[in-house]
């Protein structure tokens, strides 16, 4: 049975907090599982989720600030301790390939899974494979930073009334699926003749970054976003000036992109009160809003 949902491994951002472990998140796409931005402890926290390490078929970096790639060692090296023999695809951004590196081999150890480092070079689409498109926007910080969107190819969705209506039955709906058309007596019935557009699904992650057009590109009609609302609006000019959104940024982008569901993360210490984070939100976002917290599980909304 295949799951999308976003597991949520640490919602704090620069410096954790007792509630609140540096980022983490771990999309579970079917049988894909994309790490996104794994922070300190990100290796302990999968524990605590109880996700194996094996669950991961990549590793996805925003950008090299410590919050958001420290804990990388301990991941890579879990992913050899614990003899994953699939192969882990890295992206991150191409100007931080020494970082990287330093990340990769912090610390001796027995390296026996196979990492495929895929730097981004340049905007555009990384990844074309049956579980979708991964693209990625540069996003507005003080480094290198880029964004990611999966987008799931369209497809078809059956309609039982027509199906029966062709006299369409039992293995016959699967060779119509997989072959576009079946023969039902001296008729030919083609897909489209019995199923309507299905639009793929789509996820968003947005981290560090000032408002920008790739904050919505990344944005735009996804089912559910991820974005970071460092701050609230009390501290609107310390947000840009560290290239940081507030939660009242975060609901805009929804609104204005026709978002499905919202998710607020990537919060600064100074903040105790989740509910202030939403309410921000929601007075510019009026759809679903979930406040990220550590070890939660977030599903993507049914089609």
């Amino acid at each position: 049975m295949s799951v999308r949902e976003l597991v949520v491994l640490g919602t704090g951002s620069q410096v954790p907090t007792r509630g609140r472990n540096q980022n983490g998140y771990l999309l579970r796409w079917d049988d894909q599982g994309l790490l996104f931005d794994p922070g300190e402890g990100t290796q302990r926290q999968l524990q605590l989720a109880g996700v194996p390490v094996s669950a991961i078929t990549r590793l996805c970096l925003t950008h090299f600030h410590g919050d958001h790639c420290l804990g990388v060692p301990g991941i890579v090296q879990r992913l050899s301790l614990d003899g994953v023999t699939h192969p882990v695809r890295a992206h991150y951004p191409a100007s931080g390939r020494p970082f990287f590196e330093r990340l990769r081999y912090a610390s001796v150890y027995h390296e026996v899974a196979k990492i495929v480092e895929e730097p981004i070079e340049r905007e555009g689409t990384i990844a074309d494979e049956p579980f979708g498109m991964l693209n990625v926007k540069r996003l507005d910080h003080p480094v290198e930073s880029f964004g990611y969107q999966l987008v799931e190819p369209g497809g078809r969705r059956m309609l039982p009334e027509l199906l029966a209506r062709f006299g369409i039955v039992g293995a016959e709906v699967g060779r119509l699926q997989r072959d576009g058309s079946v023969r039902v007596g001296p008729r030919t019935v083609t897909a489209q003749q019995v199923s309507v557009h299905r639009r793929g699904q789509r996820f968003a992650f947005v981290m560090d970054t000032r408002l920008c057009d790739g904050v919505y590109e990344l944005a735009e009609n996804a089912d559910l976003l991820v974005i970071e609302s460092t701050f609230l609006s009390g501290e609107a000019t310390l947000a840009t000036q560290y290239g940081h959104l507030t939660a009242a940024q975060a609901g805009q982008v929804a609104a204005e992109s026709r978002v499905r569901k919202l998710v607020l993360t990537h919060f600064s210490q100074r903040y105790d009160d989740p509910l202030r984070f939403h309410d921000e939100a929601a007075a510019h976002f009026d759809g679903e809003i979930v406040v990220a917290e550590d070890l939660t599980r977030i599903p993507v909304p049914k089609r």
